[in-house]
């Protein structure tokens, strides 16, 4: 429609422009009217509905001398059987239809973006629908993006393969099935196991799947991350110091000199492999996000988490400031099953306690205790506390919080897990804690967006990032204990130091 629109402007141009051209011509010499109605007719100009209606719309009206040009006109429209009336009719008629059909268009686009694609593929996709069948059942809980992922990976296995993608996502759930009837709660009873994660070479063989030589390159790089990191470091160290070498060579270096030297540029060398290698890395390839359950409709009680704030009391300003501070994370992140504490020390000093110690843990305790109070009509368990005494520390000669950050939150580990004695002052309702699972460590001046705790929480949750503890090795061998999410810099803060 666009097009036609688009060509119909350029007829209705072409007429004004010989139709101007005809009226300045009568104006000044009406007998030359005749000379350019010959240059049109050997331009040869089409003569379309929108053509027409253009140039008589000019026309209409003007000098009586005009007639033999509308005459001509209507000679050359009766060779082909048509009429001038005819013609504009029908232009008309085109430009109500292309008016109609601009606009259902633009309905049909508010239509396109306003409608829940992601309800549609989950209810229409042979693979979604396959791939739902999960024996650990936990597809469907997914969030989009992780769902999306496993269907991109059955399209990558299907295309290098003679299966079709329903056939590859089906084979995917049959190794699931074989491998939860004998372990029912293993991370192989998944179907992401399997297209994501250390099962996918078994669905590759399955699928006889076609490996291109950067298929194989990328499986190699993704078994051996440490030997193909360390081959490409030393690559541009060996190139760099054998061009280093050439270079002295040419300019008259001697070997004694090139011997003094080889240390020293070396260590020049390796590090300007490693800066190389990781601008490389970061620019050819592409950052994998790990699977997520969905808790966007809340935190499933057994998934129970726990933001602390590790800080210090130092001022009754300083409190203040992580009163208001835990507030904001909370409103950002309302959930049943998400709780907020702060996680104080005092300062180091030579004294086990100072003169202004007790009126400081006293504003940090009224202060919570106004919060439960403030959101009370939520629930009663929504902030806390934990403030430990200082210690002596023989080796430094002060008195401070045991092992600073690192101490808090191991002994707040140690009190969920029903440790006692690790804190002498603990204020809010901490029945419920004892059912805590994870535990989000924010700094001081680090923000919990809106709803970011939910995320969070949803990726350690999900059964490929559950830790795997080998008991021979004493390790965590699959999954993670801990992660760290991107962290970024705000303006404000940016300008805080030149550090910063």
């Amino acid at each position: 429609v666009a097009v036609r629109i688009a060509a119909a402007r350029c007829d209705r141009d072409l007429a004004v422009d010989w139709a101007e051209q005809m009226v300045r011509v009568v104006e000044q010499k009406p007998t030359d009217l005749i000379l350019v109605l010959a240059d049109m007719a050997r331009a040869n100009p089409p003569i379309s509905g929108a053509f027409l209606a253009e140039f008589t719309r000019h026309l209409q009206g003007q000098n009586p001398n005009f007639a033999f040009a509308s005459s001509w006109l209507e000679h050359r429209l009766a060779d082909q059987g048509l009429t001038v009336e005819q013609l504009v009719v029908a232009e008309g008629q085109a430009q109500a239809a292309d008016q109609i059909s601009i606009g259902n268009s633009i309905t049909s686009l508010r239509f396109l973006s306003s409608n829940d694609w992601r309800k549609f593929v989950a209810q229409q996709s042979l693979v979604e629908l396959t791939l739902a069948s999960d024996p650990a059942g936990v597809y469907a809980q997914m969030d989009f993006a992780t769902r999306d992922r496993y269907r991109h990976a059955v399209e990558g296995i299907a295309r290098r393969s003679h299966l079709s993608e329903y056939a590859v996502a089906r084979k995917a759930v049959q190794l699931a099935e074989n491998e939860a009837a004998d372990k029912p709660h293993d991370r192989a009873a998944h179907v992401g196991y399997y297209l994501v994660d250390r099962g996918r070479p078994a669905l590759e063989r399955v699928a006889e799947m076609r490996l291109s030589p950067s298929v194989v390159l990328d499986k190699l790089r993704r078994r051996y991350p440490l030997v193909c990191y360390l081959f490409f470091v030393l690559l541009v160290t060996l190139a760099t110091t054998g061009a280093f070498w050439m270079w002295a060579q040419q300019h008259g270096a001697g070997l004694f000199s090139l011997l003094l030297l080889t240390l020293p540029l070396l260590m020049c060398a390796v590090h300007f492999g490693v800066g190389v290698v990781n601008w490389l890395a970061t620019l050819l390839l592409s950052a994998q996000p790990l699977p997520r359950m969905d808790f966007r409709h809340g935190i499933p009680p057994k998934h129970r988490t726990l933001v602390v704030v590790p800080t210090m009391l130092s001022s009754a300003a300083g409190i203040e400031h992580l009163l208001e501070g835990i507030e904001v994370r909370y409103l950002a992140n309302r959930d049943d099953c998400l709780h907020f504490a702060l996680l104080t020390d005092f300062e180091d000093t030579t004294q086990e306690t100072m003169p202004g110690d007790e009126e400081l843990v006293r504003q940090a305790r009224e202060g919570i205790d106004r919060l439960n109070e403030k959101y009370q009509p939520a629930r009663t368990d929504i902030f806390f506390l934990f403030h430990r005494q200082r210690r002596w520390n023989a080796q430094e000669g002060i008195w401070m919080g045991y092992e600073r950050k690192r101490g808090k939150l191991a002994d707040l580990n140690a009190f969920l897990r029903g440790a006692t004695g690790r804190f002498v002052e603990i204020v809010g309702d901490t029945a419920v804690l004892p059912a805590v699972r994870y535990v989000i460590t924010l700094d001081t001046d680090t923000q919990l967006p809106r709803d970011a705790a939910r995320e969070m929480v949803g990726a350690m949750a999900h059964t490929l990032n559950r830790p795997v503890f080998n008991p021979r090795r004493r390790r965590v061998t699959e999954g993670y204990t801990i992660l760290q999410p991107r962290v970024g810099v705000s303006l404000p803060s940016a300008q805080r130091s030149r550090f910063v």
